[in-house]
């Protein structure tokens, strides 16, 4: 039986692409193959784009995925997408959270496209957990409908990376859909670490040493703690514990914010990018390119590939299980 098949969009800088790959080391453990090759990948941020191909030696398609015609993408048998989420976010306040009625919310009706006229045999889609309350909770059923009415038993749940052996605790949704003719009644991971004393700890991917360009001035430092009672702001973080979600934003964060922040010897400092990848759960043979920020924000919009090989693993046994039934 050959490998499957992948189509990866809104790939970003790999996060999806790691864990549905397998076959790599974090923290001493050893992740498997998940039998599975990218044939193809999409996004339009040149910068992630960059960090991919020199992963994966796969070169993104680059264009806005509207104009990318089905005909064009090479067969496959798994569509992952993490589909932009900025709009679904809980923490995108300003301008209110606007869902479906945002131009990026619409993009996941353009991976419905490609799936009704693909008809790969399953697909994996991500987002934030603010997804099922966006619109007053009216986002998510249409969502879900538009997978189902695209060929699809579709099932979802939120899994949160701290359960999975990833030093951070973010939850995304996983929405998982088998194409009906199938019949594959699809089971999600069971958590891998349920009792919090057996959490991975930020302090195991923490550099003893970093440049004094990542910490914070003094001037910084006085802001932020005149402000601190009323702003509840200056998230340091407990490096016995893992570290709280990090962001795309990273480059810019202040302490007057709610990025997580380290505190050493009095002194605060933000994480360095090899940091943010190893809290993300990338292995430490994962290359980063480019400028600082485009590393922040692509690593910040990643989904831990730790997480996501869980998923994969169960998705991979799920439709060889059914090829050899």
């Amino acid at each position: 039986m050959g490998k499957l098949r992948v189509a990866s969009f809104f790939c970003g800088c790999g996060g999806t692409d790691v864990g549905l790959l397998g076959e790599f080391l974090f923290q001493g453990k050893h992740y498997a193959s998940n039998g599975m090759d990218i044939v193809h990948a999409n996004d339009i941020d040149p910068n992630a784009c960059a960090i991919f191909e020199r992963n994966f030696g796969v070169s993104p398609d680059n264009r806005d995925i509207r104009t990318v015609k089905s005909d064009e993408i090479p067969d496959f048998d798994v569509l992952t997408g993490g589909f932009p989420c900025q709009s679904f976010s809980i923490v995108a306040q300003n301008p209110m959270r606007l869902g479906i009625k945002d131009e990026r919310g619409m993009l996941f009706f353009e991976m419905c496209r490609i799936l009704r006229e693909k008809q790969p045999k399953c697909f994996i889609a991500e987002n934030v957990k603010g997804i099922l309350t966006a619109n007053k909770r009216s986002a998510f059923p249409l969502i879900i409908k538009e997978f189902e009415d695209s060929g699809y038993d579709v099932k979802h749940t939120i899994l949160n990376s701290v359960n999975y052996g990833v030093p951070q605790k973010r939850e995304r949704v996983i929405i998982v859909g088998f194409r009906k003719d199938l019949k594959v009644d699809f089971t999600f991971p069971s958590m891998v670490i349920k009792d919090e004393e057996n959490f991975v700890p930020l302090g195991s991917v923490i550099q003893q040493s970093v440049d004094e360009k990542y910490f914070f001035s003094q001037k910084a430092v006085a802001g932020m703690m005149k402000n601190r009672e009323s702003m509840n702001k200056g998230r340091a973080q407990d490096t016995t514990k893992p570290c709280n979600t990090v962001g795309a934003h990273l480059a810019k964060v202040s302490l007057n914010s709610t990025d997580p922040v380290l505190m050493e010897d009095g002194r605060y400092r933000r994480f360095t990018p090899r940091e943010v990848a190893r809290i993300q759960s990338f292995p430490e043979t994962f290359e980063l390119v480019g400028s600082e920020a485009a590393q922040y924000r692509a690593l910040g919009n990643a989904i831990p590939p730790v997480m996501f090989w869980y998923v994969a693993n169960a998705v991979s046994k799920h439709i060889r299980n059914q090829e050899g039934s």
